[in-house]
């Protein structure tokens, strides 16, 4: 057991110091590219006194920041997750205008100039670091192949080659050069991951978001999330008052008319009269049915009454397929959060009855280091994609009010994968049936 799990562990090494290699091979790349960047891109800058760089750099700024972002994502791979930092793009006109517009736009976005710093020292920095390990690998592997007989044909030929501080001249000497090789060879297996990581740290000092940037992309979130909001609730109140209008109201309006006609026929044909009493007495009690149900679409009672976990499991008792729940919430959120949380799984459960063609799905629901989390998994045909329909963006939207996201995995042919992460706090014991 012991030798299978060591044998587990360094495949695992072994598979990582491989990849982080590749990534070096990568960062060399990078490195060459930063430097014919950097010189376009100071050229380009330096020629806008001449009119050629108000057409060369709105050119060559996609390249620089389609690199750095090839520098971002590398940086995602190795564990290190950097946001783009950019400002949005003003509108611009049409002809030299435009161009001058998007010059100047460019110019006096802090990102670019970090960008520049960035291409300067990627090519010494991505150079070595994306080198090291490459370097690493390709000398151990040459010791150990001299190590393995190849140092009698560099005899032969009459060369004196060393390997390291041992000459590779007699088998004694070969032996000790093996030696230095597995040495470097471990080396290279512990050392190269964190030399990527290494190269992913210094590309977030200069490529992550400056505080400006930050600033900037939070107000507009900020402004995004609040417009939707509005939307939300004003659609929500024209949902009401719609079947305020055309339900419980008509029904009322309908139970006066009734009882206004037998209070008409009561002396002179009281069957007539008793006949139109019951119909009202009916017609009160599907009022009052639609009346609940208009209610449970704007806060559930048993939302209220008994928590996410019940009103969650409600649900899924509802729902015309098998949906298995698995909950973990110690405590109360706050009622907005609590009600978006709800009625963002019920859209998802709809959804899934609806689109999906399944017949199981389940529910994880957890409260954990101050964010509710929610996993929702379906058996289903997948292809769902947010961006052909309204129903996941107005989860999605419904989450951004409350600095949520919802991240949807459904290839085709499923399983299709939604999580929902909600940050919120916990503010009173749950209540529950239990």
């Amino acid at each position: 057991m012991d030798v299978a799990i060591t044998a587990e562990l360094t495949g695992r090494a072994l598979s990582r110091a491989l990849h982080a290699t590749g990534r070096g091979v990568v960062l060399v790349a990078s490195a060459a590219l930063s430097l014919a960047l950097l010189v376009a891109t100071v050229l380009a800058t330096a020629f806008i006194s001449l009119g050629v760089g108000v057409l060369l750099l709105p050119l060559v700024t996609p390249l620089v920041r389609w690199l750095t972002g090839r520098c971002r994502d590398l940086a995602g791979r190795a564990g290190v997750s950097i946001a783009t930092p950019y400002l949005p793009a003003p509108p611009t006109e049409r002809g030299v205008v435009g161009w001058v517009q998007r010059c100047r736009s460019i110019l006096t976005d802090p990102a670019t100039w970090r960008d520049l710093l960035f291409l300067l020292l990627n090519v010494f920095v991505g150079f070595v670091l994306g080198l090291l390990p490459v370097t690493l690998l390709v000398y151990s592997v040459e010791g150990l192949l001299l190590s393995a007989g190849f140092w009698m044909l560099m005899r032969e030929s009459g060369v004196d080659f060393w390997y390291g501080f041992t000459p590779m001249d007699t088998w004694p000497h070969a032996v000790l050069g093996a030696l230095v090789s597995l040495v470097v060879f471990a080396i290279w297996v512990a050392a190269a991951p964190g030399v990527v990581a290494g190269h992913a740290y210094f590309a977030r000092t200069l490529l992550g978001p400056s505080e400006r940037a930050e600033i900037a992309s939070r107000m507009r979130h900020l402004s995004e999330t609040r417009s939707d909001v509005i939307n939300i609730q004003a659609t929500e109140l024209r949902r009401i008052e719609r079947d305020l209008h055309d339900g419980a109201q008509a029904r009322l309006v309908a139970i006066g008319m009734k009882l206004g006609a037998a209070t008409r026929q009561l002396r002179t044909n009281p069957d007539v009269a008793e006949t139109l009493l019951v119909d009202a007495r009916n017609a009160t009690a599907s009022a009052l049915e639609e009346l609940r149900c208009l209610i449970r679409g704007i806060h559930p009672p048993v939302l209220a009454e008994r928590g996410l976990e019940d009103a969650i499991r409600a649900i899924a008792l509802e729902s015309p397929i098998e949906v298995d729940v698995i909950a973990d919430v110690p405590g109360r959120l706050a009622a907005p959060a609590e009600s978006a949380v709800y009625f963002a799984l019920s859209e998802l459960l709809n959804n899934v009855v609806k689109h999906a063609n399944a017949d199981r799905a389940s529910i994880d629901l957890r409260h954990e280091d101050g964010s509710l989390r929610a996993v929702v998994i379906d058996n289903g045909q997948g292809g769902a994609d947010a961006t052909l329909g309204t129903g996941l963006r107005g989860i999605e939207r419904r989450c951004a009010t409350f600095d949520g996201t919802l991240v949807l995995s459904s290839p085709e042919g499923g399983p299709t994968v939604a999580i929902l992460e909600l940050p919120c706090a916990l503010y009173s014991p749950r209540t529950s049936s239990s």
